[in-house]
């Protein structure tokens, strides 16, 4: 079987600065693949040919279909659904109307999506009617996530979901998320700091450096690596 995401000899730019150099990247279906390597390695950036916010040469595959020569509407509309760093909720529109946004790329019935939601995430079924800024930072990343998966993607894109939360909080997200995976039969592809635990989770793991793949695996090979363990793992 494909995977259902191949990236190869993908480029990326801001403006005339390449930032990403040729690389080939794998998500296989119903996997979770991590991106993993230091700040300003290219790993966002990445993330965002991907999803069609910055410029890109080479190809970009899903589902056998080329994304590189498509808008961020249509890439959503195939299935990609991207959860930025930083969660990018509406701050001033309430829970359940975030999660009712989400749901725009996709026909059917909204309601029945966000019961289902809230079924992963009950802390919003709780805050439904309140306003997404006054969420704690580990409720508006739920919120966000959630929102992505209102589209009911077949791949879900999160940038750094652990990035400024608390380490009970994190687990409990990853938890939810890899419940997702096996429960709604999602692909995930996982930009992460928090390395040691996506290893745990991921089936497959790329380093990046400078914008190159410097090495490539299953994720246990990665995690039971010296070097990497030295460098990214902290023993």
């Amino acid at each position: 079987m494909a995977p259902i995401l191949q990236l190869r000899a993908l480029k990326a730019f801001y403006g005339q600065s390449e930032v990403v150099h040729g690389l080939d990247v794998d998500v296989e279906e119903g996997g979770m693949t991590v991106l993993l390597g230091a700040n300003g390695a290219g790993k966002t950036t990445t993330l965002r040919a991907i999803c069609g916010t910055v410029r890109s040469e080479g190809e970009i595959l899903f589902a056998g279909e080329r994304l590189d020569r498509r808008t961020t509407e249509q890439i959503a509309a195939l299935g990609v659904a991207h959860v930025p760093e930083g969660r990018g909720t509406f701050i001033g529109l309430t829970v359940e109307e975030n999660l009712r946004l989400g749901a725009y790329t996709r026909a059917g019935r909204p309601d029945a999506n966000m019961q289902r939601m809230f079924g992963y995430f009950p802390i919003l079924a709780a805050r439904h009617r309140q306003q997404a800024g006054s969420l704690s930072g580990g409720e508006q990343q739920m919120l966000a996530i959630a929102r992505a998966l209102m589209m009911a993607p077949r791949l879900l894109v999160l940038d750094e979901p652990s990035f400024g939360l608390a380490p009970r909080i994190v687990e409990d997200i990853f938890t939810i998320v890899e419940r997702i995976r096996q429960e709604e039969h999602v692909s995930v592809l996982l930009v992460e700091q928090n390395a040691s635990l996506a290893l745990e989770l991921a089936d497959h793991a790329y380093l990046i450096e400078t914008g190159y793949v410097v090495a490539s695996g299953s994720a246990k090979a990665l995690a039971d690596d010296p070097q990497i363990r030295r460098s990214y793992l902290g023993y």
